[in-house]
């Protein structure tokens, strides 16, 4: 999964990137420029859609409704961690109070994500990929593989195998005094989410709206996108071997890869450029030449079918090919 070597252009640094990328000059200040007001519309945005889904369902009070909401909340998490993500980059607010409080309490502990541990192993993930203190190792190595092995994974998430493992996490660290400052903001949150729709005279609504796509469909999700954006990369200095870049449509916008997560290699060249100038980021990197066309996966669903084409057998060597 790896580019060609005649794509990896050397063309940098130009009079606008530096020699990994980064924009400078007028360009790093207009690029790094923190959108507060857009960013706190965007909570808002997140609270309104994420629990007006479930008040929507329930007042409707058909298992059709239900079944749509449980769906559109495994997006929804999708939103809550990426706006985490954000705040752990401190690109949420240019007050660095306010987006750690928004952090922590109203993206990170609804979603599940405790955003002091995260932002400490993130930094790791982006100091040195695929190093040694990489901490999402396990989500990106051995890529391609097979098709059962594909299927096996998704099969796990999908039906809380692997969200499981994520909750006894939350739960160990509630246990361990160095851990418990992390995990509490979670908890009290969880708390208040369920007391509101036990209050409201819905407790199951936690659970099995809340909780549970949380725990299956957003894990899908969240592989899905991981292996998108790193799947059977490699330990480089060139973000362009170490990160993928696929071409962005509504559809993945939509369900897996929202507020532009899906410009994750201009992301990675430049972790200071908040989320709504990475795509101007990538088109300078395409003007300068070194993103070229044949560094783009044409759609989520190539590069996964490239990620799931290892051969189930081992390929015949002149040796065993006359036997």
């Amino acid at each position: 999964m790896r580019p060609d070597a005649a794509a990896l252009t050397d063309v940098l640094p130009t009079d606008r990137l530096g020699p990994s990328g980064r924009p400078i000059g007028d360009l790093r200040t207009e690029l790094y420029r923190i959108h507060s007001v857009r960013n706190a519309a965007n909570v808002v945005a997140l609270w309104a859609q994420s629990f007006g889904v479930v008040i929507l369902a329930l007042a409707l009070h058909h298992p059709g409704a239900w079944a749509v909401a449980f769906v559109l909340q495994g997006r929804a998490f999708a939103l809550y961690g990426i706006l985490t993500h954000e705040a752990a980059h401190r690109l949420l607010f240019r007050n660095r109070r306010l987006n750690d409080v928004v952090g922590t309490w109203l993206v990170g502990a609804p979603g599940f994500v405790p955003l002091q541990a995260y932002r400490r192993g993130h930094m790791a993930h982006h100091r040195e990929e695929f190093g040694l203190a990489e901490p999402d190792m396990n989500l990106y190595v051995g890529y391609p593989i097979t098709k059962a092995s594909w299927r096996r994974k998704l099969r796990r998430d999908a039906l809380g195998v692997s969200g499981w493992k994520n909750l006894k996490l939350l739960l160990v660290a509630l246990t361990k005094s160095s851990s418990r400052p992390f995990a509490m903001p979670i908890a009290i949150a969880q708390v208040a989410i369920f007391a509101g729709f036990a209050l409201a005279g819905y407790p199951l609504a936690w659970p099995l709206l809340w909780l549970a796509p949380w725990m299956t469909g957003w894990r899908v999700l969240n592989r899905l996108r991981a292996v998108a954006e790193h799947g059977g990369a490699q330990h480089s200095s060139d973000r362009r071997l170490t990160t993928h870049h696929v071409r962005q449509s509504w559809l993945p916008r939509f369900w897996m890869v929202p507020y532009n997560t899906g410009w994750h290699l201009a992301h990675h060249v430049d972790i200071g450029v908040p989320f709504q100038n990475l795509p101007a980021l990538h088109r300078e990197l395409e003007r300068a030449g070194w993103v070229v066309p044949e560094l783009e996966y044409r759609s989520y669903r190539a590069l996964w079918r490239r990620a799931s084409s290892r051969s189930a057998t081992p390929a015949a060597t002149p040796a065993t090919a006359s036997q």
